[in-house]
C-alpha cells in the first residue's frame, strides 16, 4: 500500500514564507477562513493565540505546522487537496502574513479516484 495522499500541501513559495514567519514569531498554526472579513484565505496565527474548536478538522500540516478548518468548510473541501501558495499582496488583517507584502492563498484540485481511496485521515479538534 502506498503512502496516503496529503489533504493539504504547500508550494515552495509558501514554505519560504512559513519559515520567515516562524523565525519572527515562533510556532504557528493555520486555519482556513470561512469567508468573513478576510475572504477565504488561510489564516496564520501564533500557536496559542487562536483557539481551535472542538469540532475543527485538522487537515494535516504544512511546513511542519498544523492546518485546521471548520466542519462546515471541511464539508465543502473534503474531496479536494488544498494547495497553499504565497503570492504578492496583503495578508489577512489578523494573519501573520500581513505586512510581508505576500499573502497565503488556497488553491485546490479534486482528488483522482485512486487518490480518493487513499486520502490521508483527518482528526477532529486540537
Amino acid at each position: 500500500m502506498s503512502d496516503p495522499v496529503p489533504r493539504v500541501v504547500a508550494t515552495p513559495q509558501a514554505e519560504g514564507l512559513i519559515a520567515e514567519i516562524v523565525a519572527r514569531h515562533g510556532p504557528i498554526l493555520f486555519h482556513q477562513s470561512g469567508g468573513c472579513c478576510d475572504g477565504s484565505s488561510p489564516m496564520c496565527y501564533p500557536q496559542g493565540d487562536f483557539i481551535i474548536g472542538d469540532r475543527d478538522v485538522k487537515m494535516g500540516e504544512i511546513g511542519g505546522y498544523p492546518f485546521y478548518m471548520s466542519p462546515s468548510q471541511f464539508e465543502y473541501w473534503q474531496h479536494t487537496q488544498l494547495i497553499i501558495d504565497a503570492i504578492p499582496g496583503r495578508g489577512g488583517m489578523f494573519s501573520l502574513d500581513n505586512g510581508t507584502e505576500r499573502r497565503f492563498l488556497t488553491r485546490s484540485r479534486v482528488f483522482t479516484d485512486d487518490e480518493h481511496e487513499n486520502r490521508a485521515a483527518v482528526s477532529i479538534g486540537a
